[in-house]
């Protein structure tokens, strides 16, 4: 897993990079991330990385949160083995 938070920081950086959009996107920037929002309580392995069961368990946690916190959205993202990933966004209805 740290070689992965290598690849996110990475990828913050080039994101967030005017040279890097210039020379790959055609001048379209992404933009700045607040890292302080991202894995405020520990990814997969900080919620505990049942066999078979992480993508549950990220979607669990992150529904929990949004109700607790009373937030709006949250971003999940995992990989796996052989170049795998996924990725969801959701979104908290009030009540």
């Amino acid at each position: 897993h740290e070689a992965f938070a290598g690849q996110i920081l990475s990828n913050i950086v080039a994101m967030g990079s005017q040279s890097f959009a210039d020379d790959h996107f055609g001048g379209k920037k992404v933009g700045d991330i607040d890292i302080s929002k991202m894995n405020t309580k520990g990814g997969s392995l900080a919620v505990g990385h049942p066999f078979g069961a992480t993508g549950s368990r990220l979607v669990t946690t992150a529904s929990r949160r949004l109700q607790d916190e009373g937030e709006r959205f949250a971003l999940i993202a995992a990989c796996a083995d052989g170049g795998l990933g996924h990725a969801c966004i959701l979104e908290r209805y009030d009540n």
